[in-house]
């Protein structure tokens, strides 16, 4: 474990600047944390965290530790200098007030704070105070013990002396406003998740997660991972068969920049690489990823021709096929980094392109040259790629040829929208050919589309392109979006701005939903970045006394309907589909307004398929703006993501086997 820097004199009050005011956070704090939801909340706790680990990253902290309190609250420590407590020469107040009540007041503007920062631009701690209704702030340094406590991100009291002390940090406890956030319960496996990956990215450090809110013993995780990101591509291919055993690693610095990079392949056709700047995530990549894709790219078909393994008249792999089964992890480390956008999607600095390229490129090279056995199995995987790119670009061709020269634009099966205005248009993708009629006979034809699938398409998991593009219900899917697919797809060109996937509440339902998530996961992955894919909320029962029909979409809300409804369970019947009673259509007329005479009962109708709505009730329930439900597809962490759909999807049984023997008693919805 690296030794902690003795703590500096330097860092002190004269290293907070100041730039601006608190007071628009309350007002749109999703301008600072993205959301007032479940992310945006968990976003206070990453902001706390990552102070505490840009002390590490300057080398003043070795241990943090995180604890979920009971009420709400969270507790965020680490071992570092301590916030400075001393008057501000500037605001008048401390400069632990300053940080705390100050946008942009912060060790990161300059002065002698942090050369490498990660934090919301310094706004991070500013704006968990200024969102919190409780918050604590408790420092240790230079022998002494200060606190100050807030409410809403205003003071109560001064920065007030508690005591001698012989150890250095910041403590910061908070408790989440719930007039602010939608949703104040943390997720402890999403903390789990996100603080295992801020260990593999700052080798050496101690990250301590305890949750003591349930009445039993606390729970207590401790990451540590002295190999940092090559644990973290370990852990990524755990439970998957890899080409080179030795893990690529390069860790080197340029001009102020450390670059950190670690790859290896599996026997997979999907890439996963993770790019970070100063260990925040960039889902979006940026100049650091397409520096390390452009010296991959180079120095793959460098040493290939080298090794005469691509022969003089054939052409070089493409990006394409040196990333086929690539697990990379590409961190970098920056004086200032330049971000498009609020949430760091993407990194913006140009010169990083250009370190990266350089720091790669030589080192890759070199270990190819250095481990032959190595380099021959990741050139055998990227050669295999090339080959069946060949074979899918002629069926991806074939494909739109005969959609464009045979005037079948479209699908047969396709019950098109009169409108040609995307952005209005949705495409339902709907089990079989029964629901389809429904959907069809029930929907709005000028701005819903229509496209039944037959049976359970293929598990592109396990398939390449040529295969996928083989199957009818993939190529129609294709054809219908209008997008084109994996790196030719073209965003621009969608015709329908919600794709909705509408399948039956069953077992078979939940598979065939599973497999279209699959593939959009896969190979149409903006479309889900881009918020246009989402799925059906069909109802699971409808819940019938007298006139009366109701709708309901869950177990509990069964329960309440009923419940409002003056019923009791005696009087409740239960039916399963169509299979009600036998008789004449007038006998059982006749009996039903017999029994409403007699006594009205509760009539609880349990769908098992969409089939068995009418199309009346199908728009109803499942497809009228107005009244329907529908959940967003996001995609939050896609390693996470990835792991799961390899997990869910992919040959290895043990592991799904564990996962579902974990995940059993979560089920509140099984047909058997």
């Amino acid at each position: 474990m690296p030794e902690k820097k003795p703590v500096k004199s330097d860092y002190g009050a004269d290293a907070i600047t100041v730039l601006e005011g608190l007071d628009p956070v309350r007002r749109r704090p999703g301008m600072y944390i993205g959301s007032t939801s479940v992310a945006g909340l968990h976003h206070l706790i990453w902001e706390v965290v990552d102070n505490s680990i840009d002390e590490a990253m300057a080398g003043y902290a070795d241990v943090i530790t995180v604890t979920m309190l009971k009420d709400g609250m969270v507790k965020v420590e680490d071992n570092g200098r301590g916030i400075p407590v001393e008057k501000h020469k500037i605001t008048g107040l401390s400069a632990l007030e300053t940080v705390l009540t100050k946008l942009h007041a912060g060790g990161k503007f300059g002065g002698s704070g942090y050369k490498v920062s990660g934090g919301l631009h310094g706004v991070g701690v500013s704006v968990v105070n200024a969102l919190s209704e409780y918050l604590r702030a408790e420092i240790h340094r230079d022998g002494h013990a200060w606190s100050q406590e807030y409410k809403r991100g205003i003071p109560q009291k001064k920065v007030t002396p508690i005591g001698v002390s012989q150890k250095t940090g910041t403590i910061i406890t908070f408790k989440p406003d719930p007039a602010i956030f939608t949703e104040t319960e943390f997720d402890w496996g999403k903390i789990l998740d996100r603080l295992r990956q801020q260990s593999y990215l700052n080798k050496g450090i101690v990250m301590n997660v305890i949750d003591e809110r349930a009445d039993h013993s606390p729970k207590h995780y401790q990451f540590y991972f002295e190999g940092g990101i090559k644990s973290y591509i370990k852990a990524l291919h755990r439970n998957q068969a890899v080409k080179n055993d030795t893990i690529f690693y390069c860790d080197k610095t340029m001009h102020d920049t450390r670059v950190e990079i670690a790859l290896q392949y599996n026997d997979q056709y999907n890439e996963t690489s993770l790019a970070f700047a100063n260990n925040i995530h960039n889902p979006e990549g940026g100049t650091h990823l397409m520096g390390f894709k452009t010296a991959l790219t180079r120095t793959l078909n460098s040493y290939a021709r080298k090794h005469n393994l691509i022969k003089e008249k054939d052409e070089n792999l493409t990006g394409e096929d040196v990333r086929e089964g690539l697990t990379a992890v590409i961190s970098v480390k920056i004086i200032d980094p330049q971000f498009e956008g609020q949430t760091k999607a993407k990194l913006g600095n140009a010169e990083v392109k250009t370190y990266v390229e350089q720091i790669f490129g030589e080192t890759f090279n070199t270990f190819l040259e250095e481990h032959p056995k190595e380099a021959e199995a990741m050139m055998e995987k990227c050669l295999l790629s090339a080959q069946a790119r060949l074979a899918a670009r002629s069926a991806r061709a074939t494909i739109l040829r005969k959609g464009a020269l045979e005037g079948m634009t479209l699908p047969g099966k396709l019950a098109d929208c009169s409108s040609r205005h995307p952005e209005e248009c949705e495409l339902y993708i709907v089990e079989g050919d029964s629901a389809g009629g429904s959907a069809k006979q029930g929907r709005n034809r000028k701005f819903q589309a229509i496209l039944p699938l037959r049976g359970k398409i293929l598990n592109v998991e396990k398939a390449r392109l040529d295969k996928m593009l083989a199957n009818n219900e993939i190529k129609n899917l294709v054809i219908a979006l209008g997008t084109n697919i994996d790196d030719q797809l073209d965003l621009s060109k969608l015709r329908y701005h919600r794709v909705i996937i509408m399948t039956d509440a069953d077992v078979d339902g939940a598979h065939i939903r599973t497999l279209l998530l699959t593939l959009f996961f896969r190979h149409f992955a903006q479309l889900i970045t881009s918020g246009h894919v989402y799925i059906a909320q069909p109802p699971l029962y409808q819940i019938k006394k007298g006139v009366a029909v109701h709708y309901a979409y869950s177990d509990e809300e069964k329960v309440e309907i009923i419940k409002n409804l003056g019923g009791g369970i005696a009087e409740v019947v239960e039916q399963v589909g169509d299979d009600e009673e036998e008789g004449t259509e007038a006998e059982m007329k006749e009996a039903a307004e017999a029994k409403e005479k007699k006594s009205p009962k509760i009539n609880i109708q349990r769908y098992k398929g969409l089939g068995e709505m009418n199309p009346e009730q199908l728009w109803e329930t499942t497809m009228d703006p107005e009244k329907r439900i529908v959940k967003q597809v996001t995609v939050e962490d896609a390693a996470l993501a990835d792991k799961i759909f390899d997990m869910l999807m992919g040959d290895d049984v043990a592991p799904r086997k564990h996962f579902i023997q974990t995940h059993a008693k979560n089920v509140t919805n099984l047909d058997i």
